[in-house]
């Protein structure tokens, strides 16, 4: 009996396998989310019971919690779950196409670009340019430092752990950039400021969830199509140069995917981190290696991470809303000291 699943199109011209293990995965995931995502709307500052938040969702309630559940709860669950998905597989791409466990947008300079560009908009240009167009800032900051970092790297082609090391070196160059103009701004900007940088989900209504959506829906699919040239670049630039592929070509493309889903999910949530690190690498534990599998996975892995964080960073210290990359960074923080212990002699 086969362990896979063929799916093809009548016309043949796309078509593809995925294991069904995969399958059954996703099917547990997608429960497992749509439970986290009940009691993510019922806890608060005042609990609301999980089948009345049920029937309220399907029109079958009393309406006594309309302004609760649509307009305060519904849209921040919708943001952690597109912000993750982004951040989860903005880190698995990083991971495929540099071959090295520890890359996530947040350590190679990614995360500290869109904070960069994001801190220089609220601190120059917030009085007189609309804070619609901070997106926009976040993610043109995270495209320059992305380019710098391609740009310095090349050496008659980008190896991986060029990119890496010199990511690195940005990422902390981009953060004393971050840190001097918090220093030199007045204090309503630099508090706005820290706590978008460490990454919050307060205020999210439904224009960001519209706003960030087409980014997702558009980014995920194509990076499936592009699944078979990840699973041989992970072979190695010569091996897969030798089946074919245009290895500088592709490195940057996926590059660009990364950056534009780091970018985005930074834009409208902050600087939340350790999500593209882990996400990835649980889910290699569940499904295996074949990139195609590992999409969907590390998307629904990436949303449960951040709301979970975000319902105990509103609810463990009621009255205060406490900021949900903090306790990202409380889970991915101790991952990644695992991480470089587990692969100290390679």
């Amino acid at each position: 009996m086969s362990n896979y699943m063929s799916v093809r199109t009548k016309s043949n011209r796309i078509s593809f396998q995925i294991a069904k293990r995969t399958c059954w995965v996703l099917l547990l995931l997608s429960l497992l989310v749509g439970i986290i995502s009940v009691l993510a709307l019922s806890a608060g500052s005042e609990f609301i019971h999980p089948f009345t938040v049920v029937k309220e969702l399907f029109g079958y309630g009393n309406r006594d919690y309309d302004f609760v559940l649509h307009t305060l709860r519904l849209p921040r669950v919708l943001m952690a779950l597109l912000v993750g998905a982004a951040l989860g597989v903005a880190g698995l791409l990083l991971q495929g196409i540099i071959r090295n466990p520890l890359a996530a947008p947040d350590i190679i300079g990614i995360t500290s670009g869109a904070s960069m560009g994001a801190i220089i908009f609220i601190v120059y240009c917030m009085g007189s340019i609309s804070i619609q167009f901070l997106p926009l800032a976040a993610i043109l900051g995270a495209a320059i430092i992305s380019f710098i970092i391609y740009l310095l790297s090349w050496r008659k082609g980008v190896t991986p752990i060029r990119m890496v090391l010199i990511g690195i070196g940005i990422s902390a160059l981009a953060k004393a950039v971050v840190t001097m103009l918090l220093v030199m701004s007045e204090v309503a900007a630099t508090t706005k400021a820290y706590l978008w940088l460490t990454g919050s989900l307060y205020g999210a209504n439904m224009q960001d969830v519209y706003l960030l959506l087409p980014w997702v829906a558009i980014l995920l699919p194509l990076t499936f199509m592009l699944a078979r040239t990840v699973n041989v670049k992970e072979l190695g630039d010569e091996m897969a140069i030798g089946l074919g592929v245009k290895v500088q070509r592709y490195r940057l493309l996926f590059l660009l995917i990364s950056v534009m889903l780091a970018g985005s999910a930074v834009a409208f949530a902050g600087g939340i981190a350790f999500v593209g690190l882990v996400a990835p690498h649980i889910s290699r534990m569940l499904v295996g290696r074949s990139f195609a599998g590992l999409i969907p996975v590390t998307a629904i892995i990436g949303g449960i991470i951040v709301i979970v964080a975000d319902i105990v960073a509103r609810t463990a210290f009621l009255p205060k809303d406490l900021p949900t990359g903090v306790f990202t960074a409380a889970i991915g923080a101790p991952f990644f000291i695992y991480l470089l212990f587990r692969t100290r002699n390679q």
